[in-house]
């Protein structure tokens, strides 16, 4: 069985044969996939997503790339949506200071600080994005010591992710490490124990080899498993089965 804690299927790659692709999913042994909203759309579609699929839940919450929109308004519709019974948590969330296009980093720290007290407002869990922004990220994440949750895509080193674990969060792996390349995902899942691992595609996006560049989806949750079974010298069914335990656990599913 597979819960992918992390995906975007309102995404517009889905556009041609998204039913189909999901009923699919179904029968491959997927049993739950949180939908995560990246922008205000995709935090409505991923609601509207429950509504259609009994094993879809939803994350709502406007992503660093979308920092400069967040406004009263928007926080106010975020607060209207994540009280739909299953919306699990405030996401995705935090900083990405990749790219040059993105809003200036004040601005993606005030709208990763607003959304952080929303979900201690309401008692919810928060799906962090951080993209080499560690140190900022982790002086927030420390500014709201009741809020836990899921740092996506996990991209630091072993010492980040055990100051992460001590504040409460979880650490999620996508396809990153199956990569030849993944020398960092690689050790730090070897490091962080078995119950604070949370597995995700972020599909479309960071497919696992052997898929590497193709469209990602939740079936493929598969080839994540088994490699941090190799990593961790454990069977691939105890990984995906820890793995569902910890993400309903976090996610109070």
């Amino acid at each position: 069985m597979i819960f992918d804690s992390h995906a975007h299927y309102d995404d517009e790659s889905f556009n041609e044969d998204r039913e189909q692709l999901i009923e699919e999913l179904k029968d491959n042994g997927v049993v739950g996939i949180l939908n995560c909203g990246a922008s205000l759309e995709g935090a409505r579609a991923s609601v509207k997503f429950t509504k259609q699929y009994d094993f879809f839940y939803a994350a709502v919450g406007i992503h660093p790339e979308y920092a400069d929109i967040l406004n009263d308004d928007v926080i106010e519709e975020l607060r209207s949506l994540a009280k739909e019974s299953k919306v699990k948590a405030i996401g995705e969330i935090g900083l990405d200071y990749h790219y040059d296009g993105n809003p200036e980093k004040k601005v993606q720290k005030d709208a990763f600080i607003k959304q952080m007290k929303l979900a201690q407002e309401l008692k919810l869990p928060v799906v962090i994005h951080d993209r080499e922004a560690h140190e900022d990220t982790l002086n927030i994440l420390k500014m709201f010591p009741e809020v836990i949750g899921v740092v996506h895509c996990f991209s630091g080193s072993v010492e980040f992710a055990k100051e992460c674990i001590k504040l409460g969060y979880f650490i999620g792996f996508t396809g990153v490490v199956t990569f030849k390349n993944a020398k960092k995902a690689v050790e730090v899942a070897r490091e962080i124990p078995m119950e604070k691992i949370l597995l995700e595609t972020d599909c479309p996006y960071m497919s696992p080899e052997p898929y590497r560049g193709k469209r990602n989806r939740s079936d493929y949750i598969e080839y994540i498993a088994m490699k941090i079974a190799e990593i961790k010298s454990e069977t691939a069914i105890n990984v995906k089965n820890q793995a569902i335990l910890n993400t309903k656990k976090l996610f109070n599913i």
